[in-house]
């Protein structure tokens, strides 16, 4: 396995769009949602450590998650758990990660990836992040993980490639435009058009090609996390990043460096992705009896019921009876009754819960 390959597993996240389960004390990359026997977090870093070693393996989380971390990944090493004092976006996430990388070693390539999307085509997902990993190695190029449109999703952003690209590589294309999530109407024009490509989130590039495009459209970050390297795996390290992580400008790598780089190209793949970002896109993923419902909990009854997302504790009681539709959720004594078309008030809800405590 290459020595230069690392990645990068962004887990700060508390997943309030999964509420009551995922909450600010226990997200839901922690949790095992899917009921497989293994967390979130933990299938992400089973699918990395096929492509990295595992001492190559950086996890950037909140503080309060790092016991987590450790209890959960029993082979990450504790100095690769790299603590955000607060959450800034994506931006000076993927920074601080990629300068400490750099300091190690300047010949780095790495994936970026988000710590709870669910792959179910484990052997493409490597053999493309390798493929993708010898690109950046030979190329300065930023490359971003399109996946191959089935539907006309309105859940995720888009991106639109150009007919040139790499002259080795003709599959990886230069990108044209950023999307974000589009209305019906758009999405079914972005599918009949053949040129766009779900934007997953994930990201290879040389940690040469990055570091350099923060020095040209994040001047201030850069600055923050080039000076640190003086600091990166000494005793000083968390006092520094402590000190001058919260003066970051709260901003995605997306807004930041993709969509004002000239460098930036994408990579189309199809290897089963789904971003699980809401208990919608978790029903796909779920069994479903006779009835379209998906029910996890061993003691659930229902009668007249169909298209259900249900998911109560093995030892709870649940009766429901005229319900289609609806989402039906309790953990920890919270208890969330919703209809799924409606999910995205669900980040609302969790605003105005706190007003209870």
């Amino acid at each position: 396995m290459n020595k230069n390959n690392y990645a990068v597993i962004m887990a700060g996240g508390i997943g309030s769009r999964f509420w009551p389960m995922s909450k600010s004390d226990f997200p839901k990359q922690f949790l095992d949602i899917l009921g497989t026997g293994e967390t979130l977090i933990q299938q992400t870093f089973s699918r990395l450590v096929k492509v990295c070693p595992a001492e190559n393996i950086r996890i950037v989380t909140n503080k309060n998650y790092k016991h987590l971390c450790l209890e959960q990944l029993p082979d990450i090493i504790e100095k690769n758990i790299l603590c955000e004092p607060s959450m800034r976006n994506t931006a000076p996430c993927v920074a601080y990660a990629a300068f400490k990388t750099q300091s190690e070693n300047p010949d780095a390539n790495m994936i970026i990836a988000a710590s709870d999307h669910i792959i179910t085509k484990e052997d493409e997902f490597v053999r493309v992040m390798n493929d993708c990993l010898q690109i950046t190695s030979e190329n300065d190029v930023l490359l971003t993980i399109g996946i191959n449109p089935s539907r006309p999703d309105t859940g995720y952003g888009y991106i639109q490639f150009a007919d040139d690209g790499l002259v080795k590589h003709k599959k990886v294309r230069k990108v044209k435009t950023f999307t974000e999530k589009p209305n019906q109407e758009l999405a079914l024009s972005f599918l009949d058009s053949g040129d766009f490509l779900w934007n997953s989130g994930m990201f290879v590039w040389s940690v040469k090609s990055i570091t350099l495009a923060y020095r040209k459209y994040l001047h201030d970050m850069y600055d923050i996390f080039e000076e640190g390297k003086d600091y990166y795996n000494t005793d000083k390290e968390e006092e520094y990043i402590d000190r001058l992580f919260p003066a970051c400008k709260n901003i995605s790598i997306d807004y930041g460096i993709m969509e004002k780089s000239d460098k930036v190209h994408v990579y189309p793949a199809s290897f089963g992705w789904s971003d699980l970002g809401t208990w919608g896109s978790l029903y796909s993923h779920l069994d479903l009896d006779e009835k379209d419902n998906a029910i996890q909990g061993n003691k659930v009854m229902l009668y007249n019921s169909s298209n259900n997302i249900v998911n109560v504790p093995n030892d709870k009681l649940v009766v429901l009876q005229g319900l289609e539709g609806y989402i039906v959720v309790e953990s920890d004594g919270n208890l969330l009754v919703c209809k799924k078309e409606e999910e995205q008030q669900i980040k609302q809800f969790v605003m105005d819960v706190k007003k209870f405590k």
